[in-house]
């Protein structure tokens, strides 16, 4: 049954038994407001998400500039009905956009369509704004989307990936919003018999980052890839919340974010840098044949740091082809750091190479090219600025790598 609440003196909230019966509805009566006590809220500091929790009314812009190959972009208006297909609402604040904003942006790659591309830039420009889009890739099709997401908003969005039989699609969210923005992201997933999916995120800038994905599977042999890489510096909140629902035979998920910390010990409460990664995977009774895994790793690089990492595998059938999770959070290797040391390398650019290290092979899988330096770039940035005498040797050594 679903969460419930007692609202008798001294009872607490009771959480559901299974992720597969959480309420899916458009009605905002369906989600009532959050008091922060919610399994599915507990992490999240509510106070700086009320406008998206509270449905306050748009008072901010949002620009769209983007620019498409071998794909049609249009923009919705009205209630929309090709909206809400993929992603029926699943909390408050992806009920609250569903009810908020009006139309959207639809983005079409016909059938045997090879090699699309579309870059869409979303520029926050004010206070409250909520946006949905829907990617429709076409059976047979192949498709590159990228959603860069700048400036300052409070924004609620709601995107859905509807992927046929057959094709295949590489998503990649970047957030490098000004410090001050406020992002509830939610992404629904629906992925075709035979179809393949590579979703990728990546969160660097942000007040708070609230970005929660859901994947469903329409026919077997689907396969999907949920990549992650995240910074967190002092007074940063980046969450990340992953569902992975296999409903039927003989599907594939492999899940893998990793972040960075960075917090100011001397700045006291405003100082700390935060994360929460939450991926929950499900495999159902009539799932048979499914392999599953899901990892993240956490790298804090100073005190006033904070990451909580909750891997959960729900397995209601023994005919799988294997499935496991794992966790770890743990400060720098101090042998890396005295062998690079060791070679002459100052402690700080040592320090840096290590963590450039921790995220280059898995930022070079997300077969991006461009994409892929902008983010290496950076993430360098954020731990200061190389000294090219290193150059050569930060390619040489951990281009292949990891630390």
């Amino acid at each position: 049954m679903p969460a419930t609440i007692d609202t008798s003196p001294g009872a607490g909230i009771v959480p559901a038994s299974t992720k597969g019966v959480r309420v899916r509805s458009a009605d905002l009566a369906d989600h009532p407001v959050p008091g922060g006590r919610e399994e599915d809220w507990r992490f999240t500091p509510l106070k700086v998400l009320r406008p998206l929790l509270d449905g306050a009314e748009p008072s901010g812009e949002i620009k769209l500039d983007w620019q498409a190959s071998g794909a049609e972009v249009t923009m919705l208006t009205g209630d929309a009905p090709q909206l809400g297909r993929v992603l029926v609402p699943y909390d408050r604040t992806s009920a609250v956009t569903a009810a908020r904003a009006s139309g959207g942006l639809h983005v079409r790659v016909p059938p045997e369509t090879t090699g699309a591309e579309v870059s869409l830039v979303v520029q926050g420009v004010g206070e409250t704004a909520y946006q949905r889009i829907l990617v429709e890739v076409a059976h047979h099709a192949s498709a590159a989307v990228v959603l860069d997401y700048r400036g300052t908003a409070t924004l609620g969005s709601n995107v859905e990936f509807d992927v046929a039989d057959g094709a295949e699609l590489t998503v990649l969210s970047i957030h490098d919003w000004d410090l001050a923005a406020v992002h509830a992201a939610t992404h629904g997933i629906r992925v075709g018999r035979d179809a393949r999916v590579k979703h990728i995120v990546v969160s660097l800038g942000g007040m708070l980052v609230r970005s929660s994905v859901d994947v469903a599977y329409a026919g077997p042999g689907g396969e999907i890839d949920l990549l992650g890489v995240f910074f967190a510096d002092a007074g940063q909140h980046l969450e990340h919340r992953l569902f992975v629902d296999h409903a039927v035979p003989e599907c594939t998920s492999h899940v893998e974010y990793r972040g960075a910390l960075q917090g100011d010990p001397g700045a006291g409460a405003a100082g700390i840098a935060r994360s929460v990664w939450i991926g929950d995977v499900l495999i159902r009774a009539e799932a048979v044949g499914t392999s599953t895994y899901e990892l993240n790793r956490n790298l804090v690089l100073t005190d006033a740091a904070r990451a909580d990492s909750v891997p959960n595998l729900e397995i209601e059938t023994g005919e799988i082809r294997g499935a496991g999770h794992a966790s770890a959070t743990g400060r720098f290797d101090d042998e890396q750091l005295f062998y690079l040391q060791a070679r002459g390398i100052p402690p700080q650019e040592a320090r840096r190479l290590v963590v450039r290290g921790f995220f280059t092979d898995l930022v070079r899988r997300f077969g991006l090219p461009e994409m892929e330096t902008r983010v290496l770039a950076a993430l360098s940035a954020e731990l200061g600025h190389s000294d090219p005498r290193f150059a050569a040797l930060e390619d040489e050594d951990y281009a292949e790598g990891e630390a």
